[in-house]
């Protein structure tokens, strides 16, 4: 597979598991908002390479999902801020404008150095 996008958690907000316990999870470049922070993964803002797109996968520290579907500014969200939602619920639709939903399961817990990548 080929990588068009990778980050690095660099901090982990305080209250990651309250969304995390929902089927979700949150990332932000550096410049989150306070009010967001606390419920982020801050990663580090990198462009992707190519367009995000169901049936690529979301490699977390190895564990892979299949994405199923992405909100029309995830990518544009993402290579500016850092910032979208991974929603792990298996929808077809995105609900979100700043989603990437990938196939339905637990949500791993990232930690300090985890390895987010998108691959085709």
């Amino acid at each position: 597979m080929s990588v068009i996008y990778t980050t690095t958690v660099g901090e982990i907000g305080d209250e990651v598991d309250s969304f995390l316990s929902e089927g979700m999870f949150i990332l932000f470049g550096q410049g989150a908002p306070d009010t967001l922070k606390d419920y982020c993964y801050i990663v580090d803002v990198n462009a992707s390479t190519a367009a995000i797109e169901p049936g690529q996968h979301l490699n977390l520290d190895d564990a892979l999902f299949k994405i199923t579907a992405v909100g029309e500014v995830a990518r544009q969200n993402l290579d500016g801020l850092g910032h979208i939602t991974v929603v792990f619920n298996g929808a077809t639709e995105a609900r979100m404008h700043g989603s990437v939903y990938v196939e339905a399961g637990t949500p791993p817990k990232l930690h300090v150095g985890s390895v987010i990548t998108i691959q085709v």
